[in-house]
């Protein structure tokens, strides 16, 4: 098919359903990859690395912190310089190279401590091994920086938002994307797991590292059928320059007339491919960029001229300006997600220890491996997402007129609410823990397996998952629809920075509560107080619900109209209002 030019970009008349196939056989594989070996990865730290509890929780809380830190830098590099797909394509391959080096420390004797023998003590792995270990997950987080924030806006781009019955897929894509995604994780907790617990860890991680490689094949291989967006410049650079401009203006008395702001939709065509953004009545301090001087008409006398246009760090358009408020009001929702997070986090951590030590046989011969717990997380989001998907959303649609269904400010308030539900649950559940360890005097025999159930724990880990089919979807469509069309990639990025500050704020969360209280126990899970850990954590999430409830109510909306024709638009202080 041929491509054509339109407004300066590149629009293909490629994308649509054809495209998926690829999409989502490159995220299949790489969650196969990144949750086989990240969601055991504790039992590895703590049984083949002999690494204290807290040690390892903190260390894997930490590298998922950089993993959801990291991209920024993608989306960064994608959305001014490379453009998506060249930096999956790229980002892949790192996170292939982290991959394989990881699945060497497992199967080389080398790279890791001896086994523990007998009564003594078990050897801490060296530096030089931990240093194998760390550059290895530090390629995976540079990996996953340049993956994560743009295939999903990837995949969002192969439908057209001015088609309206593509427009009604995009909504219906991030479903399938949770979906898919769930999958293969589903797959990664049971399967992979099961193979790291009992054939070995060069196998278990081994098999993930060959599922990253096909996704990376799989992906390329799409490359015809996708369409492609050539990267609009640097985001922020165009952030920066509205505010220097306000700030060098900020004592130029504003304009009565907002249509009396500069705009010019030449300078912006690069920028607004489906749509511009007019002035709202927030943040007005940065108006100021937009205000156009006398000096402004001076310099610049015609905005249409190409070969001298204004300087953007003295004058921004009305639309710049709006990218920045649009990205500042997104701001308090992004910080609300950082609670839920850190609850949720527990799961790969202390939740996990709580299953190592209860009974998890299935049948006298097998067992569930305490990895594998979080297939119940799993299911229960799978099962949500369908149920959204097939049902929700087809009978809230005629209620209230939108594609989605629901909005997604709704969305996460439900999922914020049901995680406080989830922690809450968690510590009633590690109190009968713990009174069934005391009952049979295993209070001091943490390496004894209490008879009870390890089926108590399906409550917490159900909840979260119902949980995140609400909340973590509905925030990656929050950040899709309300950032700048030329900032998505970026905006997806700020979701996985909200995973990056919750994990991080979990590190220090145990940091302090390890150092002033004995709630949490390196050695001995049966003599700490972990339910309080998992309440006090609730109560930090009540106060978060309170706070994006107030945050959600008082919400603007991105505003943004159809991009008419092109016109021309004269620099002066009566510029033609979009």
């Amino acid at each position: 098919m041929e491509a054509k030019k339109e407004n300066g970009h590149t629009k293909r008349t490629k994308g649509g359903l054809r495209a998926m196939p690829f999409i989502f056989a490159n995220e299949v594989c790489e969650k196969l990859a990144v949750v086989g070996f990240s969601a055991n990865m504790v039992s590895y730290l703590t049984e083949q690395l002999h690494m204290p509890l807290t040690k390892a929780a903190n260390t894997l809380t930490n590298f998922g912190g950089t993993a959801s830190l990291t991209p920024l830098l993608g989306a960064f590099i994608a959305d001014a310089f490379a453009g998506r797909f060249w930096t999956l394509t790229v980002a892949s391959i790192i996170y292939q190279m982290g991959m394989i080096s990881l699945t060497l420390s497992a199967v080389l004797p080398q790279l890791r401590p001896p086994p523990c023998t007998g009564n003594q003590a078990c050897e801490e792995a060296t530096q030089g091994q931990l240093a194998v270990l760390y550059a290895s997950l530090l390629l995976t987080a540079i990996g996953s920086g340049g993956i994560r924030p743009n295939v999903v806006a990837f995949g969002a781009d192969q439908f057209d938002e001015n088609d309206p019955n593509e427009k009604t897929r995009i909504w219906n894509f991030f479903n399938w994307y949770y979906f898919t995604m769930g999958v293969s994780i589903l797959v990664a907790v049971t399967v992979i797991v099961y193979i790291q617990e009992n054939v070995g860890w060069g196998w278990g991680l081994g098999i993930p590292a060959f599922a990253m490689a096909v996704s990376v094949v799989a992906f390329v291989l799409g490359f015809s059928l996708y369409r492609h967006f050539e990267p609009s410049g640097s985001p922020f650079t165009r952030l920066a320059q509205v505010i220097v401009a306000s700030c060098r203006k900020r004592n130029v008395a504003m304009v009565a007339d907002p249509s009396l702001l500069y705009q010019n939709e030449e300078l912006d065509a690069a920028i607004t491919v489906n749509g511009m953004l007019f002035h709202s009545k927030q943040l007005t301090f940065f108006d100021k960029a937009a205000i156009v001087t006398e000096e402004d008409q001076v310099r610049w006398p015609s905005s249409s001229s190409s070969d001298k246009p204004p300087n953007p760090w003295r004058l921004s358009t009305v639309h710049r300006v709006e990218e920045l408020k649009s990205i500042i009001r997104m701001g308090p929702i992004w910080a609300s997600g950082i609670i839920l997070i850190t609850a949720s986090v527990q799961q790969g951590t202390f939740s996990l220890q709580q299953a190592r030590t209860m009974d998890r046989h299935l049948t006298p011969s097998l067992q569930i491996p305490p990895g594998s717990m979080s297939v119940f997380t799993i299911v229960s989001m799978l099962t949500t997402v369908s149920v959204y998907d097939r049902l929700l959303i087809p009978v809230a649609r005629r209620f209230t007129g939108l594609d989605r269904g629901i909005s997604f400010l709704h969305r996460m308030g439900v999922g914020f609410a049901i995680s406080v539900l989830a922690t809450f649950a968690a510590g009633f559940v590690e109190v009968k823990r713990r009174h069934a360890a005391a009952a049979h005097g295993l209070l001091d025999s943490p390496s004894i397996t209490i008879p009870i159930s390890v089926f108590w724990l399906i409550p917490q880990y159900s909840l979260h998952g119902i949980a995140e089919a609400f909340m973590s979807i509905g925030h990656l469509e929050f950040f899709y629809d309300q950032a700048p069309e030329s900032m998505r990639s970026t905006a997806t990025a700020l979701f996985w920075t909200a995973i990056s500050a919750g994990s991080y704020g979990s590190t220090l969360l145990v940091t302090i509560i390890h150092r002033v209280t004995d709630w949490l126990s390196d050695t001995n899970i049966n003599r700490g107080k972990l339910e309080y850990f998992y309440w006090l954590i609730t109560l930090l999430q009540i106060f978060n619900l309170g706070f994006y409830m107030v945050c959600a109510k008082f919400y603007t909306f991105k505003p943004i109209q159809v991009r008419p024709k092109e016109t021309s638009v004269e620099l002066s202080t009566t510029s033609t209002r979009v």
